[in-house]
Formats: C-alpha cells, sequence, structure tokens
C-alpha cells in the first residue's frame, strides 16, 4: 500500500517514485509537501485526493478480480485458462471529494461481480449519506442538487436525490410494518414535538411507543405523525395496529393523562395496567403548590414514588417530609388520592 501511495505521489509531482516512508504520517507528509511543491490541489477534480481515491479503489478492484480468478495479475499460472482478464473499462463514480474516474477491470467469461464499486453503481456510499443528511436537515431536492455542483462539483439530478431518498422510505415502510414480540412487560406511549419542513417549517407532533422486551431491552415499536389534535380515537387505531403487527399482551403501559386513553388500552389488552408516567404526576402536584416550594418538593418526591409499596413510602410525618413547604406536599398528595392516583408504583 505504500508503494502505491508514493507511485501517486511521484506522478503527481512530476518526479521519480520517492523511497517509503517510515509510517503513515510521514508518507502522508511528503504527499502534502510535494503537491505544494509542484502546485497540484489536494482536492479538485484532479487533485491528490482525487488521484489517491482513484488509485485505492483500482487496486481493490484489481485484488477482487484476482480473487475472483484465482491467480495474480501477470502470474504464469493463469496461462491458458478458460478465463483471464480482458482489459478494463473506465466509469465515473460520484465520491465524498467529488467525481473520481476508476478503470474497472474485466474477464473473458463477464462473470466478475465487484462488491467495492458493484456494476452500474455511480455513487459510493457515502454520497447517499451526504444527500440524507442534507435531506433531514429541510433542504429540497433542487437545493440539495446545486450544493453538490457548487461543493463538489459534481452533477447529481433532482431525481437521483429523489430516488436517494426514497430508498429511506422504502426501509420506513419496512420497518413499520415488521412483526413484533407477542408480549412487553412495558411500554410507553408519549409524544415529541419536532420541526417539520412541510411548505413551511412548523413543530408537529411525532407519537412514539416504546416497548421493554422480557429480556430488559428498548424497542421503539412505531412513530406516528400528526397535527396535534389527536385523541383517544387515534390511540387506539396505533395500539391496534401493534396488536395486528403481533403483541398479544401488555403487562403495564405507562401514559399521561389523555382522558379516554386508559380504556383505549384496556380495549385493545383487556388486562393490561395502565400506570400514570411519574413525570406527569409531579408536574401535576407542582400546581398545588408555589413556585418557591418546587424544589423541595422535586426532592422529597423522590422517595415517595421510587416507593416499592405504598405503605413503604414515607408518609407527611415521617423524618423525610420537608421542613419547609410541608403543607404543599401533604396537600398535593391528598389531592393525588381524591383524584385516584398514587404516586407509589404498583
Amino acid at each position: 500500500m505504500t508503494d502505491t501511495i508514493d507511485d501517486v505521489a511521484a506522478k503527481a509531482a512530476g518526479q521519480e517514485p520517492v523511497e517509503p516512508a517510515s509510517d503513515e504520517q510521514g508518507v502522508a507528509e511528503q504527499l502534502v509537501a510535494q503537491a505544494r511543491e509542484k502546485g497540484i490541489e489536494l482536492v479538485g477534480p484532479n487533485g491528490l485526493l482525487s488521484q489517491l481515491t482513484k488509485r485505492v479503489l483500482e487496486t481493490a478492484l484489481d485484488a477482487e478480480m484476482s480473487d475472483h480468478l484465482g491467480y495474480d495479475k501477470h502470474d504464469p499460472v493463469g496461462r491458458n485458462r478458460e478465463n483471464s482478464r480482458n482489459g478494463v473499462r473506465s466509469k465515473t463514480v460520484l465520491t465524498e471529494i467529488g467525481p473520481v474516474e476508476i478503470d474497472v477491470p474485466r474477464d473473458v467469461e463477464a462473470t466478475f461481480t465487484p462488491t467495492i464499486v458493484k456494476k452500474r453503481q455511480r455513487r459510493l456510499i457515502g454520497v447517499d449519506q451526504i444527500v440524507l443528511s442534507l435531506s433531514a436537515r429541510g433542504l429540497t431536492t433542487g437545493e440539495i442538487s446545486a450544493h453538490f455542483a457548487e461543493v463538489y462539483g459534481a452533477s447529481v439530478s433532482k431525481e437521483t436525490v429523489s430516488k436517494i431518498t426514497d430508498q429511506v422510505l422504502e426501509e420506513m415502510t419496512a420497518w413499520m410494518n415488521r412483526p413484533l414480540d407477542e408480549v412487553y412487560p412495558v411500554i410507553f406511549i408519549d409524544a415529541i414535538v419536532v420541526k417539520v419542513r412541510d411548505g413551511q417549517v412548523r413543530n408537529k407532533p411525532i407519537y412514539v411507543v416504546i416497548g421493554v422486551t422480557v429480556n430488559g431491552e428498548r424497542d421503539i415499536l412505531g412513530l406516528w405523525m400528526g397535527d396535534g389534535g389527536e385523541g383517544a380515537k387515534f390511540w387506539l387505531q396505533v395500539l391496534t395496529e401493534l396488536k395486528n403487527r403481533g403483541v398479544q399482551d401488555v403487562c403495564i403501559a405507562v401514559c399521561d393523562g389523555l382522558k379516554g386513553l386508559p380504556d383505549a388500552i384496556n380495549t385493545v389488552w383487556e388486562f393490561t395496567t395502565v400506570q400514570a408516567c411519574i413525570i406527569h404526576l409531579i408536574r401535576n402536584t407542582f400546581r398545588y403548590a408555589s413556585r418557591k416550594y418546587w424544589d423541595h418538593i422535586a426532592r422529597d418526591l423522590r422517595p415517595i414514588y421510587t416507593a416499592a409499596t405504598e405503605a413503604e413510602a414515607p408518609g407527611p410525618g415521617s423524618k423525610s417530609s420537608p421542613r419547609s413547604g410541608a403543607d404543599p406536599i401533604r396537600r398535593s398528595r391528598r389531592c393525588g388520592r381524591t383524584r385516584g392516583v398514587s404516586l407509589c408504583r404498583s
């Protein structure tokens, strides 16, 4: 590999091949120094990086051909064999540093199928990742195409950008329809708000269901986009979809206080225990006390909602009760019980 790099450096600088460097850092310094001395750009169509990329890809393709034929290039073992090398064909591939023209080896029987740069492949994997990253940041197909033309000097049509993003949509659809486990000990139902570009950038809720498997691993069961007006009927459809994908039973479902959601959960899974989310319970508790007591409440509620049973939870008269703000704490617990909700985990 060092000889290949030295050869490229010599060709770029118009000199004889240099002696191998003692390490990779030394090789890199030699390449950069010689390129600058001769006025050769590091990037660009004829830059040093493009020539290095070309040589590395062609070396890898030659190694694949040798493995396919069973002998190295110019090896006498390959004489008079039915299948042998049959020259090369040129093709231009789009890489992360711009377009690079490479020579792909061919064989007589046309049975060689490269894996580094596949047949009819015009883009390396890194280019697709760049397109997806730009698309995820809200750029349109036209803006992505213009970005490649300006930064990489490469022509990528809007249709090509659409095909790349459509591949992700196909994978996303397959992921959304994948079969699920029959039993999940716990599922969490919630929503996150993200910025979505739909003509204009605006906030939209993404509803998510996260399941904990019997092995204790978390798994995102699905994502659904809404407009913010979804209610229990929407969640009934989502949970029914999960059941149709294989979820036959859920032990505990953790959710917020959306009206009708517990009934929707028990409609799909009759014996599921619905547990109000601890975070929502704490936030609701804050409403019954002044802002100056919130830090005390948050600290003193922890031994309550981490207790294994309600009997183990410290009461208002215990040593762990707050000295300041005891009345708001006691009042909050009474209000929670009146509403039929307990902070203790069952």
